[in-house]
């Protein structure tokens, strides 16, 4: 896939209201090492680090596009690294994640495949966005059904890719709970976000949801996939304002000493 930064980026006030969330969820403590897997621009990376300055904070990311923006942040204890989360190296004292983990599949295979990377009396922090039921979803699921061809079969929540990883705040606790976890918290808070109407939404999941969707299409497939996504955006959604439920799961947990 292909991210644009500059588009991830007009509503940055909104998406940084949960990351602040999950970061006041991390106790001070003098950590030696932390991570942030799916680090995008670097902002949440730079903000451990200043906050922990006695610790080496690595951001790590799969996007060519987003880690450029990202190495604009300057902390001598800050570091970007390109690699796959599924493919982390090395043992942290806290592991971050924020808005990333729910573009990989099967979260309690993912969370087994973290945990060992974890120090003993570590901390594992992670947001995820669980809109995927929200009609800004569905009907883009629904209309990647109608570009079956040009997009090869492929629909992020529908039958070519499986259901939403994403799952409930039990559900995660009782994974956690699995792996010997402490301390766990988890917790389902709404960031509602107002938006222009259907045009709105569109703008909203450009930096986001559509990203998979029109990194596949040609430039005359991608803009009419966007006027039939508009379109039904546009039958469910009327007016001119939108007050957008968006969802996140937030989690935190300590591996035993």
């Amino acid at each position: 896939m292909t991210w644009n930064p500059e588009q991830y980026h007009r509503f940055r006030e909104a998406r940084s209201a949960p990351a602040r969330d999950l970061q006041a969820m991390i106790p001070a403590h003098d950590y030696g090492r932390i991570v942030d897997l799916g680090c995008g621009t670097g902002e949440q990376a730079l903000e451990l680090a200043q906050r922990f300055p006695g610790a080496a904070v690595l951001g790590l990311d799969s996007s060519a596009e987003m880690l450029a923006r990202a190495q604009e942040h300057d902390a001598p204890n800050l570091t970007f690294e390109q690699a796959d989360i599924r493919e982390l190296n090395g043992s942290f004292d806290v592991i971050y994640s924020n808005a990333a983990l729910q573009w990989l599949p099967d979260h309690p295979a993912l969370l087994r495949n973290l945990w060992p990377h974890l120090n003993p009396g570590g901390m594992l922090a992670v947001q995820v966005p669980a809109n995927h039921d929200h009609a800004s979803h569905r009907l883009l699921t629904e209309t990647a059904e109608d570009f079956a061809a040009e997009l090869g079969g492929f629909t992020r929540f529908g039958t070519a890719q499986g259901a939403s990883p994403v799952l409930t705040p039990a559900r995660y606790a009782e994974v956690l709970d699995g792996l010997g976890a402490l301390d766990i918290t988890a917790i389902s808070k709404i960031y509602p976000v107002v938006l222009d109407g259907a045009d709105g939404i569109v703008d909203w999941t450009r930096g986001t949801a559509l990203v998979p969707y029109l990194s596949r299409l040609s430039e005359a497939d991608g803009q009419r996939f966007l006027a039939a996504y508009r379109a039904r955006l546009r039958a469910e959604y009327p007016g001119d304002r939108v007050y957008y439920a968006f969802t996140r799961v937030l989690f935190v947990a300590t591996r035993a000493a």
